[in-house]
């Protein structure tokens, strides 16, 4: 299978995207968090990355619309993903939150639009939740069918979710963004995309560093002459997955590449 920086799979409304992201989701100071993101942005960015993910939790979003900006990189070569927060579920509020999103980035659209959990508190299941997740994929849906996005999607989301959303969907989502890795796998999460033409799309996929060193990966790394990390990202690549990785280390991001 001959996988590059460059391959893209087609979504289920026909919208090519890159397979390989950059997560933009950092654990610094605030201060800090401001020069790491836009040093790292260039930095994937220069190694040929095209699809950038992002969030309205993350804060990431201005930093990431100033870099295009100053880079001069024109708008339809790149992917952006941003996620709707929590405290922004409900039709009104979503739609107040997308164009903020916009605004941040500097952008007249948004590639991909993901609900970035499936609730706004500990019981997701709540009939409140239920009806909260229906209304604000209705706003995702007015978004998409507007031209504001490109493609609408969830993240976070369980089988049990995705049941309950083929109930009222008007506009199937395209992708579910979750975590997924070797150490937890997602097969029936995997295999209920797959038969409704959903893709899957993996943050942590490097299990948040902790497989670097799992004596497997190790392994296997040695036995194929790479790094931990790229076995990783091919295991992820290899089950049909979209993979995110995240860094602000300039040799790791070049090594994910």
């Amino acid at each position: 299978m001959k996988l590059n920086i460059n391959s893209t799979v087609q979504l289920n409304n026909g919208l090519e995207m890159p397979i390989l992201g950059f997560g933009t989701s950092q654990r610094t100071t605030q201060s800090r968090q401001h020069q790491d993101v836009i040093n790292s942005i260039k930095c994937a960015l220069s190694e040929g990355y095209l699809l950038i993910d992002t969030a309205e939790v993350y804060k990431t979003e201005e930093q990431i619309g100033s870099c295009l900006k100053e880079m001069s990189i024109s708008r339809d070569k790149i992917f952006i993903t941003s996620k709707l927060a929590p405290s922004s579920h409900g039709y009104e509020k979503a739609i107040r939150a997308f164009h903020h999103s916009l605004h941040n980035l500097q952008v007249d659209y948004i590639d991909l639009y993901l609900v970035h959990w499936p609730s706004q508190g500990k019981n997701q299941n709540s009939p409140h939740n239920k009806e909260i997740r229906k209304d604000t994929w209705r706003a995702l849906e007015e978004l998409y069918l507007a031209g504001k996005c490109r493609a609408i999607g969830v993240s976070n989301y369980t089988l049990d979710h995705l049941v309950q959303m083929a109930e009222y969907w008007k506009i199937k989502p395209v992708v579910n963004q979750v975590e997924c890795h070797p150490k937890l796998t997602q097969v029936e999460l995997r295999r209920w995309c797959k038969y409704h033409s959903v893709i899957l799309e993996a943050y942590c996929p490097l299990g948040a560093g902790h497989l670097l060193k799992d004596p497997v990966v190790l392994t296997v790394a040695e036995r194929y002459n790479k790094t931990p990390a790229q076995i990783l990202l091919r295991w992820g690549l290899q089950n049909e997955l979209v993979v995110i990785p995240k860094s602000v280390k300039t040799e790791r991001i070049s090594e994910n590449a």
